[in-house]
């Protein structure tokens, strides 16, 4: 009964961090990269050579290209995302490369995004979530559809899906804030695809762990006799909480491998992934379910 006894300070927490969020992605707005944007990325190569990125960002400074990213890509490659470039500016972004020509490269690919296509995948992107949602909130409506028969003090079923909601709109403005913070003091910190699918994919890790409790909630309710809303929910927590850490402790020790010693490429995504588990984690266990009980309490003055 710990975490319904003091469920408004759980309140109290959630409601900073998001407003924290929402106040870091107003006051610095989002950093979009150039999948969203429009911009070209450049692959290269370094067969004979060791990479220094400092030396290749001195390079690149002296050239008029705005905001730019540059990040390793296997042992001897670099990936370089900039605006779009004519040719002229693709040479000599090449020759910087090089470092005038002193370092031999070997150019993988170039690929143009233009401004019509990235706000195309920005809009597609929005889209999906928002799909995601919707189809959340129809699953759990209909999955927990009699749960509001199993007794005089339940919440109805469609309850439980704009609970669920509510959890996982906490769940990913609180790493999109963080992310934008990041952004605002290192330019690679950029929202991308992969930074899309992370947030898509916090939302199922997140409404699974959810569900799970909300499950155990109706279960708890067939034989709840003597007990109240709130007592049930507490019981519930209390028989999950050991599942829903450990569950998470194991997925964030694969995420923290990941991002310490895999490539730079998804580095990002198990960063925006970690911190989307631990906040989804929280959520499910000190806001979902005591959201149900403060709920019914309201309903049944």
């Amino acid at each position: 009964m710990f975490v319904i006894k003091y469920r408004k300070i759980f309140y109290t927490i959630s409601g900073l961090l998001v407003g924290a969020s929402i106040l870091a992605i107003a006051f610095f707005g989002i950093n979009f990269s150039i999948d969203f944007t429009g911009g070209a990325i450049t692959e290269v190569a370094y067969p004979e050579s060791i990479i220094d990125l400092d030396l290749l960002k001195t390079n690149l400074d002296k050239l008029d290209l705005g905001n730019y990213t540059i990040q390793k890509a296997g042992e001897n490659g670099v990936i370089l995302r900039t605006k779009d470039l004519t040719e002229d500016e693709r040479l000599s972004v090449m020759n910087a490369l090089s470092n005038n020509g002193e370092n031999q490269l070997e150019e993988k690919r170039f690929n143009s995004i233009g401004p019509v296509i990235g706000e195309e995948l920005k809009s597609k992107a929005g889209w999906a979530i928002l799909i995601v949602v919707l189809a959340i909130i129809l699953f759990i409506a209909f999955a927990f559809r009699k749960v509001s028969e199993l007794g005089k003090e339940s919440v109805s079923s469609w309850k439980y899906g704009v609970v669920a909601v509510l959890a996982l709109v906490h769940d990913v403005i609180i790493p999109t804030g963080v992310f934008v913070l990041l952004g605002s003091i290192y330019i690679d910190y950029q929202i991308d695809i992969l930074f899309v699918t992370a947030l898509l994919a916090i939302l199922g890790l997140s409404v699974n762990d959810t569900i799970v409790v909300f499950d155990r909630i109706r279960e708890n309710l067939k034989d709840s006799k003597d007990e109240s809303f709130d007592e049930t929910v507490g019981r519930s927590l209390n028989q999950t909480f050991a599942r829903s850490i450990n569950t998470s402790l194991t997925i964030l020790i694969v995420l923290i491998l990941l991002f310490f010693f895999g490539g730079d490429t998804t580095k990002h995504f198990a960063l925006v992934l970690s911190i989307g588990l631990i906040v989804g984690t929280y959520s499910s266990i000190f806001l979902a379910s005591p959201l149900l009980v403060t709920i019914q309490k309201f309903q049944n003055k």
